[in-house]
């Protein structure tokens, strides 16, 4: 784990190795197959069964005893306040990190393990892909070459979605987006009705923005969370898994007639992946240093991958 994150002595984490996180998982059981796993991953993240067991299983304990203590907590509010109608909200759990780093695969492995415990709670997931602004609206304001940052998200819509979640309301839309033709779909949209548990997945869902001078109320995305967690690792390591993503995407999902990047299909492999290097130094790598990385230390818990794509250290913040 990086040491900008606090001397040990110091640091408001506890420090776990990957083998010593794993003995938490006490009883937990596993309700995931293979074949599950497989599906539920992306491309090239070599997550299995063993990582499942190694982290997962752990982290989905640790996950229902913040939920329980919620609800708890929830009931001893109603008494104290005297209100018999008050509808609960969701559990709200935040999943950030850079792009390539692995954050949709723990999203979804997530929310399987969690909608499998024995008290089968309603879990969704929704992504803040669908909050970015049309890419025609991108172009306009001259920002498609930052697509993904801060200022690329429709944050008014994001926090209306956020905030109606935590209220109760019903059928509450999230727009729809499409990574094949890489833009907003109009008039698509992902109903969420009322879960007990909400994955919300993006890579600036931590992202803090400036206070207001007169001392009004501006929420911050991460003001919803019930508990956040950070995909991480090394600005190297990523920056290898996002061009091997490109290249295999290549020779997949660019090939289809629909997908926005065929013209990366049609070119040599090196010249494609000059096209990938230029990517990741001119967008991805300056988000991830401006924008994400410095979100890190807001995450409840911190999932440091290694070489091999999985997790080595698990920090976990101290209560």
């Amino acid at each position: 784990m990086p040491d900008d994150l606090g001397r040990r002595d110091y640091s408001p984490y506890h420090f776990f190795s990957a083998e010593a996180w794993s003995q938490f998982r006490a009883d937990t059981p596993l309700t995931l197959t293979g074949d599950e796993v497989r599906r539920l991953r992306s491309l090239n993240d070599p997550i299995d069964l063993d990582e499942v067991r190694r982290i997962y299983l752990s982290l989905s304990r640790l996950l229902s005893t913040h939920v329980e203590a919620s609800q708890i907590l929830y009931e001893q509010r109603k008494r104290f306040l005297t209100i018999s109608d008050e509808t609960k909200t969701p559990f709200v759990i935040g999943i950030a990190g850079s792009v390539a780093v692995g954050k949709s695969t723990t999203a979804r492995i997530l929310a399987e393990l969690l909608s499998r415990w024995p008290s089968s709670p309603k879990v969704d997931l929704v992504t803040t892909d669908g909050f970015l602004y049309p890419n025609a609206v991108l172009m306009r304001e001259n920002i498609m070459n930052r697509k993904g940052f801060p200022e690329s998200y429709d944050i008014g819509a994001l926090l209306r979605f956020l905030s109606a979640i935590k209220a109760g309301q019903p059928n509450v839309q999230a727009p729809s987006y499409s990574h094949l033709v890489y833009d907003v779909l109009p008039d698509q949209f992902q109903v969420v009705d009322r879960p007990d548990i909400l994955i919300f997945e993006g890579i600036n869902v931590l992202q803090s923005r400036d206070l207001p001078e007169d001392g009004k109320i501006v929420p911050m995305v991460s003001d919803f969370f019930d508990f956040s967690i950070y995909i991480d690792a090394d600005e190297n390591l990523i920056h290898s898994w996002y061009v091997d993503r490109f290249m295999r995407l290549r020779q997949t999902a660019f090939k289809d007639p629909e997908s926005f990047f065929k013209r990366y299909a049609q070119v040599s492999e090196e010249e494609a992946l000059g096209i990938a290097e230029g990517l990741w130094q001119n967008t991805n790598l300056k988000n991830l240093r401006r924008n994400i990385l410095p979100t890190r230390p807001r995450a409840d818990l911190i999932l440091q991958k290694g070489t091999d794509h999985l997790v080595q250290t698990v920090a976990l913040r101290k209560l």
